[in-house]
């Protein structure tokens, strides 16, 4: 089995380290190159061409949101690159920026996480494998607000949870139909019953179908396992 190819990307020096020696003691983990800004990044990307991208939220020149957001341009450029995004808050809107576009190989993880290295190996092994994984302080400050949430990943169907995985993967309503080879209304009758069981309500701040998927991967549950059925290819793995 191929080791999985990783390049890391932190300002801190340090820190950048510390990551580089917690990963170098992984098994089947290499890590390719570890650099410390956005433009020496998209050089490396270039360059190495790693499997998985572990990045920080800040990085320099600017040091704002850089690792979010080249997170979401490398989707466009090279979709095929998973990416692992480290927080140092809890930040609902780096999470749902980031899941924008689909959350197959795309995780959010806190850095406090990194004291214990196995759990980022994971992390990267799941997103290297198309999974995806959202730290769960970020989904419980999104769920904060009263009634944002008033049942369980539970009451779902298994059509419900085919169609959630789906849009995990930023699809939309027309192209999940086409996938299931049903109509676009009937996946309109699911989506809306998937945010009712859910207790996803609308908000200004966040997109409805990203919020049901924080909430879904929050449970911490293979979507694959209760919902799989025959002809249905994608799936989702989180952990908790």
């Amino acid at each position: 089995m191929n080791s999985v190819r990783v390049l890391v990307a932190e300002g801190d020096v340090l820190t950048r380290e510390g990551i580089r020696r917690l990963l170098e003691t992984a098994g089947g983990i290499e890590v390719v190159q570890a650099v410390g800004t956005l433009p020496l990044l998209w050089a490396a990307v270039e360059a190495c061409q790693p499997d998985v991208v572990v990045t920080d939220v800040e990085l320099p020149p600017a040091r704002t949101d850089e690792g979010v957001r080249f997170a979401v341009e490398l989707r466009r450029r090279r979709p095929e690159i998973a990416v692992v995004v480290l927080g140092g808050d809890p930040d609902p809107e780096h999470a749902t920026t980031l899941l924008g576009g689909g959350a197959s190989g795309r995780a959010y993880l806190l850095k406090d996480r990194l004291a214990d290295g196995a759990v980022l190996a994971q992390t990267i092994r799941t997103v290297a494998g198309g999974g995806s994984h959202v730290d769960i302080r970020v989904v419980e400050k999104l769920l904060a607000a009263p009634a944002r949430r008033s049942a369980t990943p539970g009451n779902l169907t298994p059509r419900d949870g085919e169609i959630l995985c789906l849009m995990a993967e930023g699809m939309s309503n027309a192209a999940i139909a086409r996938e299931l080879a049903v109509t676009s209304r009937a996946v309109e009758r699911h989506v809306g019953s998937i945010f009712a069981k859910l207790g996803v309500v609308d908000s200004p701040d966040y997109s409805r179908r990203v919020l049901a998927v924080l909430v879904y991967l929050a449970d911490g549950r293979d979507a694959a396992q209760p919902f799989s059925e025959p002809g249905v290819r994608r799936r989702l793995i989180p952990f908790g």
